[in-house]
């Protein structure tokens, strides 16, 4: 219901925009989990749920989503590829700066009130340049599945309606569902003799997002909606690396009733960097604007590495590094293109530049 809404709302806002609205709507019950246990103080369950969060986006989402393009286009090929559209540029784009603030956390050790206030800031300024860009233009409905087709024909105040209800119910099914969801599998965790630790890492995010995996399978089960699918993914990762990490010391704070800053040690900073660099790898993936076969691959393979072996971490960690580092070669050598810049930019001073 919610993806229904979100290609419908693609006539109104950007595409970009619906989908970042879509994808904090479908990860709310992530921030729910996550703010049950920031306010509980377990330091160790917070690092362990928005670091496995980000991984299973990552190193699961990604890869599936081009995997279901894959068999469903009936292009069964190592050479296909997912296409990114110009305006997929701002998505990619969006995941850098981000990132790299929470490396920056890593390495201070700490998450605090300021950095709640940064990453707030660029959550907030990805969305400001979302909304720069156009809507679709409603002869692209006739590219739409059966339900967005429905809504999109009915004139525009019953059509804002619709939208409307789709998000909105979507979003409170998946508010009221989330919790008892959640806490019962927790239940079924400790019948089954699994650590909490490893089920907040791993089980957890993979039931708290399977919202989001619902929407992005049945848009990428179209080849054409492929590039859609994934974006509706990396927002969610640039809405988890920012109003997620963001969403810890503020609700971590409400429950000591002071100020607080969050201390981490080693093993969390290790959780952390792990999560970055696989972040990072991925958006060197995708900003050539393509998304390949062995890339999703060598994402899966390295997240369900970590998952058979978890104490792994500084050998993941250097896997992803030398990966990373091949790749910025490659891109010095003129064999891979930083293409999502200068789309970027080209539409910043398109859409952006020229507005009051």
């Amino acid at each position: 219901m919610i993806a229904w809404g979100a290609e419908s709302a693609q006539v109104i806002v950007s595409q970009g925009l619906a989908l970042a609205v879509l994808a904090w709507l479908q990860t709310s019950p992530e921030f729910m989990v996550e703010g049950v246990i920031a306010w509980q103080q377990d330091i160790s369950l917070m690092t362990a749920n928005f670091t496995g969060a980000l991984r299973l986006l990552v190193g699961f989402a990604w890869p599936m989503v081009y995997f279901t393009a894959f068999f469903s286009g009936h292009r069964k090929k190592p050479d296909y590829e997912i296409k990114l559209d110009g305006e997929d540029s701002a998505p990619v784009v969006g995941i850098l700066l981000p990132a790299l603030y929470v490396l920056f956390i890593a390495t201070k050790a700490s998450l605090n009130l300021v950095d709640a206030g940064v990453l707030l800031v660029l959550y907030f300024a990805y969305l400001f340049v979302l909304n720069r860009f156009p809507a679709k233009h409603e002869d692209h409905a006739n590219e739409m599945e059966r339900v967005p087709r429905w809504i999109l024909s009915h004139k525009k105040p019953v059509r804002n309606i619709l939208i409307l209800s789709c998000f909105v119910t979507g979003g409170t099914l998946v508010f009221l569902l989330a919790e008892p969801f959640v806490e019962s599998l927790k239940a079924l965790a400790l019948v089954l003799g699994i650590q909490t630790y490893f089920f907040v890492q791993w089980v957890a995010p993979f039931l708290s997002e399977f919202p989001e995996f619902v929407s992005a399978f049945y848009w990428a089960r179209t080849v054409k909606k492929a590039a859609m699918s994934l974006m509706n993914t990396v927002s969610s990762v640039i809405a988890e690396l920012t109003l997620l990490v963001a969403l810890i010391p503020i609700v971590y704070s409400f429950s000591r009733g002071e100020v607080s800053s969050i201390p981490f040690d080693y093993e969390h900073r290790l959780e952390i960097y792990l999560t970055v660099v696989q972040s990072l790898l991925g958006f060197l993936f995708l900003v050539n604007m393509r998304f390949s076969f062995y890339e999703a691959v060598g994402l899966f393979s390295l997240w369900f590495f970590q998952f058979l072996f978890p104490d792994t971490h500084r050998e993941v960690i250097l896997v992803y590094l030398l990966w990373m580092l091949l790749e910025i070669i490659q891109i010095f050598r003129g064999r891979r293109r930083l293409a999502a810049f200068p789309v970027f930019f080209n539409l910043w001073r398109k859409h952006i530049e020229k507005k009051p």
